[in-house]
């Protein structure tokens, strides 16, 4: 199977490292810096395409895009007239409205979004636990999303804000997990650290209430400035019983109740470590969906949706009030 890889930043290299890594993949990889290009081939034994357009050209069976944002869509939209199933990373688009334009243009065409918390095992085993009707009525959930550091600043005054580049995977999971809809949010938050959170109205460290459509709440906290490490995790409780997705020996919480070790192991302080298991999982999901042996696992359809979430939590923060989702899609 020959896949192309499109923009070989971070999450590009990492998955060119996965994808050489699984069995049967020819790979072909480009980047708009030749010399990424030459380098990755190189690492890997890849194939040099010149750019996307000369990618596209090759007898490929499948895309994967890792470029920058803004080029989300134009890319999604080159590889499905070409007639290739297509792996995006998230988001689709900046925005959610643009994400729409993108939905309607792939109407019956194969695009999976890379949305990897899906394929991690420990939010696999909470979605069956919902789906297994083992926790009686669910009535709480808590999604958090804790990074260690801030990225770059030229980084964050493009992201969009936090609800946009970092909150979206817990909006993505609830839903995956839950098989609910948000139907209103709550959202605020405070830009300590980085001028560059109040210099662009966005938020260091936030808590966003989300109703879901059967009356289930959502606690949902994120934070660029976690010392300890990278937490992720997925609280749900129910009245017959409560489970959680990431509490392993790595959490980066620290007991203070005399006599507790747990945790005892180094925290967690990339996403790309903590996720490595969920990544081969996604990308080998992928070429599943390349062979035509499943469907896409995150479709376009369900990453604008949490970008809706996004907009919503968004406009919640900036005017301090409650905002429906019919309230954003009918604005857009």
């Amino acid at each position: 199977m020959r896949i192309g890889l499109i923009g070989l930043g971070r999450i590009g290299t990492f998955h060119a490292e996965t994808l050489t890594s699984l069995p049967g993949i020819d790979l072909v990889v480009t980047d708009a810096v030749s010399a990424a290009t030459e380098r990755v081939a190189t690492k890997y034994g890849a194939g040099a395409a010149n750019d996307p357009a000369d990618l596209l050209r090759r007898d490929l069976d499948g895309v994967v895009i890792a470029a920058a944002t803004d080029a989300h869509p134009q890319l999604i939209l080159a590889a499905v007239e070409a007639g290739l199933p297509v792996f995006c990373e998230k988001p689709v688009a900046r925005g959610a409205a643009e994400a729409e334009e993108v939905l309607r243009h792939c109407a019956g065409r194969t695009v999976q979004i890379g949305y990897n918390r899906r394929f991690d095992p420990g939010f696999v085993a909470a979605r069956e636990a919902v789906r297994g009707n083992v926790l009686g009525r669910l009535h709480t959930v808590r999604s958090t999303t804790l990074d260690p550091a801030p990225p770059p600043a030229a980084y964050l005054a493009a992201s969009g804000g936090i609800f946009r580049d970092c909150s979206v995977h817990d909006f993505d999971i609830i839903r995956f997990v839950t098989g609910h809809e948000v139907v209103e949010v709550y959202a605020t938050g405070s830009a300590l650290g980085d001028p560059v959170f109040a210099d662009t109205g966005d938020a260091s460290t936030t808590a966003a209430i989300l109703t879901l459509d059967d009356g289930t709440l959502c606690v949902v906290s994120n934070s660029r400035y976690n010392g300890r490490g990278y937490d992720v995790r997925l609280e749900l409780h129910g009245t017959a019983d409560t489970v959680v997705a990431g509490l392993d020996d790595r959490l980066p919480l620290r007991s203070v109740e005399p006599g507790v070790t747990f945790p005892a192991g180094p925290p967690h302080s990339f996403f790309m470590g903590r996720f490595a298991t969920a990544y081969r999982r996604e990308l080998t999901a992928f070429t599943e969906v390349v062979a035509g042996t499943r469907e896409s696992p995150c479709t376009v359809a369900d990453a604008v949706e949490a970008q809706w979430i996004a907009e919503a939590c968004t406009t919640s923060l900036r005017e301090h009030r409650p905002v429906r989702m019919t309230e954003v899609r009918s604005a857009a």
